[in-house]
C-alpha cells in the first residue's frame, strides 16, 4: 500500500527530502474548463471586457502562478521552471485551459501545472464576474506527467 509522502511516522506534516534525488527532464500538463454564458463568452471573444483582454491577463496569471506554486501550497518544493505555456480552447459554452510546465530538477512539476490552470481560470472569472457570476469552474486535473522515478503518466 502507498504511504503519503508528505506525512511522517508520527502523522506530522513535512516537505519531502529530495536531495538524494536525480534530477531529469520532468513535464506535466494539466488541464481545466470555465463555463459562462453567451453574453460572457461573446464579451470575451470580442475584446469589450471592461477589465481589459481577460485571456491574455489569465494566460499572464498562470505563468506567474506556476511560478510561485511553492508560496501557497504548503510542502511544494520551490522549482526553478524551464518552460511555463498556458493556453485557452474556446468551447461551446466558455473555454478549456491547458498549461504545459517542463523543469530539469529532483521533483515533478504537477502542482505548478494544476496550479497555473486553478488560476488562470479564477483570473477570467475575476475580470468578468460583473457580466456573468454563475460562471462554474470544472474539471481541473493532470493529463500527462514524464519523467522522475514514477514515469509517465497519462489520464
Amino acid at each position: 500500500m502507498n504511504k503519503l509522502s508528505h506525512v511522517d511516522k508520527n502523522g506530522n506534516a513535512h516537505m519531502v527530502d529530495v536531495s538524494k534525488k536525480d534530477e531529469t527532464s520532468r513535464t506535466a500538463i494539466a488541464v481545466g474548463h470555465i463555463e459562462m454564458s453567451e453574453e460572457c463568452l461573446k464579451v470575451i471573444e470580442e475584446g469589450k471586457a471592461k477589465k481589459g483582454d481577460v485571456l491574455t491577463v489569465a494566460q499572464v496569471a498562470g505563468v506567474m502562478a506556476a511560478k510561485h506554486t511553492s508560496d501557497t501550497i504548503p510542502m511544494a518544493h520551490n522549482i526553478p521552471l524551464t518552460h511555463v505555456k498556458v493556453t485557452f480552447e474556446k468551447e461551446e459554452r466558455g473555454y478549456k485551459c491547458i498549461s504545459e510546465v517542463k523543469c530539469s530538477g529532483k521533483t515533478g512539476v504537477e502542482m505548478e501545472a494544476l496550479h497555473s490552470v486553478s488560476v488562470a481560470l479564477l483570473t477570467i472569472y475575476d475580470m468578468a464576474k460583473a457580466i456573468d457570476k454563475k460562471m462554474i469552474i470544472k474539471d481541473i486535473h493532470l493529463v500527462e506527467k514524464h519523467g522522475g522515478k514514477s514515469g509517465d503518466f497519462y489520464f
